[in-house]
Formats: structure tokens, C-alpha cells, sequence
């Protein structure tokens, strides 16, 4: 196969010939090829496939020029908008730089980087190891909690999502998710806190927070009573941005605490400013973790994950590792970059700012539309899950596949997600306007009145 099949030949300013990577194949031949060289089991949203080809700021382009107002952000994961002009800046000097080194050798990006990490997280977070997504992250946070215990079992909650590494398959909260049986051992699921579908078939807030209680019978019965660890989000993402009660967690960490095991926060959807007020999901419920694991937004769309402890826990970790592309110069920089733009733009309090206009905007569709039998989530991560009735509180997932599809011919684009496959996951860029808010919640409006006939 020759270079021409795959771009054009060039000559450039140095009179030198360069290969031009050709970037306008249209939609159904992006398909078409998808369809032959990609692995089936790749999962896309829409019966006919989106092809983008182009971001801009709150905007996606797809292969025929069609701009697409962009409320899902890449799974929450471009925080300050498609190509932010001065993240990409620092990319490409970093790449007339210095593009790649392994954890073999220091640089002064990943340093940088770790020591704004120290200052962003809550208590005596201080050392980081950088990977590049969120399953590694996990999978070296509960490394890390049997190595500091000297156990191996971990407690983790139904309708969570880790990831896809074989920790993260084993503690799957989701049956779709999981291609195959459990293959590591001594993980125990417990009750979500998924107070629209109680478990325990109580109501907030006389339930006296009955999902976390459970942990004791969880301890008792399916574990040695000796955990490494404790695993969850501050609000479940791929769950369906479940939201546990404000006294949840330190209602479900005292007897975690009690029998010796760590808890490990899982921010890799609700970290840097996402659930507003707060650089951290878990600062709203007033507890410190013992690990910390971040991804998506931590660096506007290039592959970056960290995982952040104390001193004492992170020396638990005595023998050796590497992460080959963890913690590279480009990544860094991207990182770096953005948490600059964050700290000036304010993010957090700019996203419970913008994320409360958006959360009365979505509650009095609630009140309009009785297929809406749930609103939840915080700051700029909020969920909207669809029933067929609310009194049988039946989730409808048609209503949900139908609602992307009807937004997608709007040219606006959000996620779903839940076990049952029927909530609307908004999550904007975290730079969204109040006006883009506002034609957020028309295209919603419209999109609701078409799919409850």
C-alpha cells in the first residue's frame, strides 16, 4: 500500500517532502471501514454512526460540515471545550520540545504537574503516579490499598463503572458492561445510593440512610471483615449520575474505618470543578479520602489519569514500576495548561453557578413532561431519568434512545448511561455560556414534547 492511499505528498517550508494526512473521507466511508477494521464490540451511540471531524470550543463538526452543539463534553472529558486555544498552544511548543519520555527519566512537567495536583486535592494528598485513563488510575489505587493493608478484598458499589481493566470487569456494577464472569477475586458489591430506586424500598430522608448501613452486612457476610479498601464515585457516572445523600459517605466510611480498610474516591468524572463549588466531587459530603483517582477532564481531552495518596501510603508501594507513556511531557502540559485556565476562569464556582440555571431549567421540565421521573447530579454533571410511568417508575430506555436520536436531527448531542439504560447524562464543557444553557434546555423542551407522544 503505498503513502498516497493514505495522504499527500507535500513539500514544506524546509523543502523537505512531508505526508499530509488526508482528513475529508465523508460519513459512510468512515462507517464502511469501521465497520472492516475496527473490533465489533466498539460501542457508539446512534443506529447510523456520528463521524466528527472537527471541535471548536462548545462545538463538534461531523464529516459533511454540520455543527453540532456539544453537551456531553467526550464522557465529561474536553472540561474547557473542543481545541481550547491556549491548551493547544502549550501542546504544540511542547512538541518542538520534548514529546516522550517514559518514567525512566525525570522532566520538569510531571514534577509540575504532581506538585498542582498536591494543591488542588483536599488533606494530605501530596505524591501522584501518572497513567493515561482512569482504569489504570483504579487498578493502582487498589494496588496500592492491598499493599499498604497486607489484603486483598475490596468493597466496591453496584452501578459503578472503573473502567476496562480486569480489576475494573471483576467490580462491575453492570451486567451490559461485563463481557466476562468475574476473574478477580474478593470483591464484594454493595447497595448503590440510588435513592430514586431504593433497594430497601424507602424514602430520603426517613430511609436514615439505609444503602449505607448495609456496609456492615456487607462486611459481616461476604467478606473476611478485614478489607483493603472501599471503592466509589462521589456521584456514579456511568450509573446514571446517581447522587448519594449529603451524609452518606461518612455514614458508610465509619465502619469501613473501623475495620482497618482505606477509602479510595474515584473522581474521574467529578474532579476539576465538574460538580461546582469545589475542585473535588467528595468535598460536598465532608469526608478525606486515603486515594484519590483522576482522568477525563484533567487535561482537556489528551490521555492523562493520576492517582494521589499520602507519603505513608504511596511508600507501601516497595517494589518497581513504570508507566511507559504515564506522565509524558505533552499530556503534562496539557494538563497543566488547563488547570491554569480553570484556576483563572474560577471553574468551580463558575459551575454552580452555570450548573444551577441548568438544574431549574431541567426541574421545571420535570414538571412539564411526567416521563421525567428523576432530576439529579451536581454543578455541570446532571441526569434526567426517563419512566414510562412515575407512579410504576418503569425506566423507559426506548424513550432515552429516542431522545439522543431526536436531539442528534437538532444538532445537539448529550449522553445517556444507567443500568437500565433510560437517563440523560448533560455535562457541558465547563466554559458553556448561560445563552448556551438556555438554547440547552429549548432543544431538551422540544425533544421531550416529540418523544412523549
Amino acid at each position: 500500500m503505498s503513502h498516497q492511499e493514505h495522504g499527500t505528498v507535500v513539500v514544506g517550508a524546509d523543502g523537505k517532502k512531508h505526508l499530509q494526512v488526508l482528513q475529508n473521507l465523508d460519513s459512510a466511508t468512515v462507517r464502511q471501514l469501521h465497520r472492516e477494521y475496527m473490533m465489533p464490540s466498539t460501542f457508539h451511540y446512534y443506529p447510523e454512526s456520528l463521524v466528527l471531524q472537527r471541535g471548536d470550543g462548545m462545538f463538534l463538526f461531523d464529516a459533511e460540515g454540520q455543527k453540532y452543539l456539544d453537551f456531553f463534553g467526550g464522557i465529561l472529558t474536553v472540561s474547557l471545550g473542543h481545541c481550547h486555544p491556549e491548551v493547544i498552544g502549550a501542546v504544540r511548543e511542547q512538541l518542538g520540545t520534548l514529546g516522550h519520555t517514559s518514567t525512566l527519566y525525570q522532566n520538569e512537567w510531571i514534577v509540575r504537574l504532581a506538585q498542582k495536583m498536591a494543591e488542588i486535592t483536599p488533606g494530605n494528598m501530596q505524591q501522584s503516579f501518572f497513567s493515561n485513563s482512569g482504569s489504570e488510575a483504579d487498578e493502582m489505587a487498589v494496588l496500592l490499598a492491598k499493599l499498604h493493608t497486607g489484603r486483598q478484598e475490596i468493597v466496591a458499589l453496584r452501578h459503578s463503572y472503573s473502567g476496562r481493566g480486569m480489576y475494573a470487569i471483576s467490580a462491575m456494577g453492570h451486567a451490559s458492561w461485563r463481557p466476562i464472569a468475574p476473574v478477580m477475586p474478593g470483591i464484594s458489591l454493595m447497595p448503590a445510593p440510588y435513592c430514586y430506586r431504593c433497594p430497601f424500598g424507602q424514602t430520603y430522608p426517613s430511609c436514615d440512610i439505609r444503602c449505607a448501613d448495609d456496609v456492615k452486612e456487607v462486611l459481616a457476610t461476604t467478606t473476611t471483615g478485614q478489607p483493603a479498601a472501599f471503592i466509589a464515585e462521589p456521584i456514579l457516572g456511568v450509573g446514571g449520575f446517581i447522587t448519594p445523600p449529603k451524609e452518606y459517605f461518612q455514614k458508610v466510611l465509619e465502619p469501613i474505618r473501623k475495620a482497618g480498610a482505606l477509602f479510595i474516591c474515584d473522581e474521574v468524572q467529578t474532579g476539576f470543578g465538574r460538580t461546582g463549588t469545589y475542585w473535588n466531587g467528595i468535598e460536598h459530603f465532608g469526608v478525606q479520602p486515603d486515594i484519590m483517582t483522576f482522568a477525563k477532564g484533567i487535561a482537556s481531552g489528551m490521555p492523562m489519569a493520576a492517582t494521589i495518596t499520602s507519603k505513608e501510603i504511596a511508600a507501601s508501594f516497595k517494589g518497581l514500576t513504570i508507566s511507559t507513556y504515564g506522565g509524558n511531557p505533552i499530556s503534562s502540559v496539557a494538563a497543566l495548561a488547563t488547570i491554569h485556565v480553570m484556576q483563572r476562569e474560577d471553574i468551580p464556582q463558575r459551575a454552580a453557578r452555570l450548573g444551577n440555571r441548568l438544574r431549574q431549567g431541567l426541574l421545571a421540565l420535570q414538571e412539564k413532561f411526567p416521563i421525567i421521573g428523576d432530576v439529579r447530579g451536581m454543578g455541570l454533571m446532571q441526569g434526567i431519568e426517563l419512566v414510562e410511568d412515575r407512579k410504576t417508575k418503569e425506566p423507559s430506555a426506548k424513550r432515552a434512545n429516542q431522545m439522543i436520536e431526536v436531539l442528534r436531527r437538532r444538532h445537539f448531542l448529550i449522553g445517556k448511561g444507567g443500568l437500565y439504560g433510560n437517563t440523560l447524562r448533560i455535562a457541558p464543557p465547563m466554559l458553556v455560556t448561560e445563552s448556551q444553557i438556555d438554547e440547552a434546555l429549548a432543544h431538551l423542551d422540544a425533544g421531550l414534547s416529540e418523544v412523549s407522544v
